[in-house]
C-alpha cells in the first residue's frame, strides 16, 4: 500500500492527485507540498491529461496545514521559503493559474487550508457527508491562502465573514446554496460523478478551456469594459488556433471534433 503524502493517478484524460495523510485528516505537510512541486509541473506539461482532480483519501479532503510543521518553519533563516510561503506560492497559486481545469472533489471535512485548496479549484463537487468551514479563528491563526482575501468573492461576503469569524462549518447542500460547491453526490458516487463529469470537460479544446480559465481568473479584478477587452483580445488570438477550426469543420460536417490543443 502506498504511504506517501500524495497520491498521483491517471485515469485516461484525467489525472487525479489524492491527499493521503488519513490519520492527521490529511493536514498538508511539507512531504506532501513537496510531492505537489513534483506532480503539478508533470501534470502541466502532459498533454494527454486534460483535467485535473485534487481530493482526500478516507473521510477528509482537508483538514488544513500541519500546525507543527507551520511552527517548526518558523525558524528558518530569512531569505529561505517556509512552510506557508511553499504552500501559498507552490500549491494554491498554482492551482488557480493552472492551465487546466481542476476539480476539487470534496470527500469530507474540509477546513482552513482545505477550503483554500478547494477555492483554488476551478470546480467543487462534494460529498453530501462534507463539511465545509475556515476554522483559523478556533487557534486563533490568520489564512494565508485566501481564506480572507478571495473567501469573499466566491461566497456572499457576510457568508465569509460568519465562516472566518465563528469557525463553524456549513453542509455542502449549504455551501452550494450560496455557490461554492457546483454538485453535491452521494458518498458513493464521488469519484464516479467526478470522473464522468472531468471526462466530459476533457472533450472540450484544451486551448479554448485554458484562455477562458486566463480571462475568467483575471476579469475579477477589471472593470467590466476592461474585462470585455480583454476577452476580445483573446479571442482574436483564438481565432487563429487549430481547434477553433477543427470545431466549426465538425460542426459543418456533423461530426465529433478531435481538439488538438492548439
Amino acid at each position: 500500500m502506498n504511504d506517501a503524502a500524495l497520491l498521483f493517478e491517471v485515469r485516461g484524460p484525467v489525472a487525479w492527485l489524492t491527499l493521503n495523510r488519513v490519520k492527521a485528516m490529511n493536514a498538508i505537510n511539507l512531504e506532501m507540498i513537496t510531492l505537489f512541486e513534483k506532480y503539478l509541473p508533470e501534470i502541466a506539461a502532459d498533454e494527454k491529461i486534460r483535467v485535473l482532480v485534487v481530493t482526500g483519501a478516507g473521510t477528509a479532503f482537508c483538514a488544513g496545514a500541519d500546525l507543527k510543521e507551520v511552527l517548526e518553519s518558523a525558524d528558518l533563516p530569512p531569505g529561505e521559503d517556509d512552510f506557508l510561503d511553499r504552500v501559498a506560492a507552490n500549491l494554491l497559486a498554482v492551482l488557480r493559474d493552472f492551465p487546466k481545469p481542476v476539480i476539487a472533489a470534496l470527500n469530507g471535512i474540509t477546513l482552513a487550508g482545505g477550503l483554500e485548496t478547494a477555492m483554488s479549484c476551478d470546480i467543487v463537487v462534494a460529498c453530501d457527508e462534507a463539511k465545509i468551514g475556515d476554522a483559523h479563528a478556533n487557534f486563533g491563526v490568520y489564512p494565508g491562502g485566501g481564506g480572507a482575501a478571495i473567501l469573499p468573492r466566491l461566497v456572499p461576503q457576510n457568508v465569509a465573514k460568519y465562516l472566518l469569524f465563528t469557525g463553524k462549518t456549513l453542509s455542502a447542500r449549504e455551501m452550494q446554496t450560496y455557490g461554492f460547491v457546483n454538485e453535491v453526490v452521494s458518498a458513493e458516487k464521488l469519484i464516479e460523478a467526478t470522473q464522468n463529469l472531468a471526462e466530459e470537460i476533457a472533450q472540450k479544446s484544451p486551448v479554448a478551456l485554458r484562455r477562458m480559465k486566463a480571462v475568467a481568473n483575471a476579469s475579477l479584478d477589471k472593470s467590466r469594459d476592461a474585462a470585455l477587452e480583454h476577452e476580445q483580445v483573446m479571442l482574436r488570438k483564438h481565432m487563429r488556433s487549430f481547434d477553433m477550426f477543427e470545431g466549426l469543420k465538425a460542426f459543418a460536417e456533423k461530426r465529433k471534433p478531435l481538439f488538438r490543443g492548439r
